[in-house]
């Protein structure tokens, strides 16, 4: 969030889009020469969610870019937004996060499999459970993560370690929801 950033960081960007150099603290000096420099900000946010409420309304990439403009020039010199390119980035739709919610339960589901020779199945109801957690638009998909994370692999370790120890050999996990939580049936 480059706007949180102090000025004598704006300098070295300067620095660095004029020169395409930059010196460390030895005097060594750093070729940034087929380097993409990537700077985020959350300036403009509330804009982007108002007109890109509705998906069939939403303006296109140009359009959009030229509604933040003023938004940009309010917190940055104009000799600094003359040296970038403004990528305005989307709020995520439904349909999306539940692709993302699907492509990490893959991915559970992959590792399972690779590292342990399980079988990992889940319904649909999870996916939709997951995706409709995930209601803080500041945070984006990164949720997913913090949800998986934080109470489903916790229980699906619980389930599994019990079961192992107690000598069970388990091919196939599945997972559904029920009464608003995680259910579970092994094999």
């Amino acid at each position: 969030e480059v706007e949180k950033a102090h000025p004598d960081v704006m300098e070295l960007f300067y620095q660095v889009f004029d020169k395409g150099t930059l010196e460390d603290g030895e005097g060594r000096r750093i070729d940034f020469k087929n380097t993409l420099i990537i700077l985020t900000t959350n300036l403009g946010t509330d804009l982007i969610m108002k007109v890109c409420a509705d998906e069939d309304t939403m303006p296109g990439a140009e359009g959009l870019r030229d509604m933040l403009r003023p938004e940009l020039q309010k917190q940055f010199k104009p000799a600094f937004l003359g040296r970038l390119i403004v990528v305005p980035y989307y709020p995520i739709t439904d349909k999306n996060m539940r692709l993302i919610v699907k492509l990490k339960l893959d991915r559970i589901a992959r590792r399972m499999r690779e590292n342990r020779n399980i079988e990992f199945r889940y319904e649909d109801a999870l996916i939709e459970l997951v995706a409709n957690r995930c209601t803080e638009v500041e945070s984006g998909a990164r949720n997913v993560d913090h949800i998986l994370t934080n109470t489903l692999l916790p229980e699906v370790s619980r389930e599994l370690l019990a079961r192992m120890a107690g000598g069970e050999q388990i091919k196939e996990l599945s997972v559904s929801i029920r009464d608003g939580g995680f259910a579970f049936d092994i094999h």
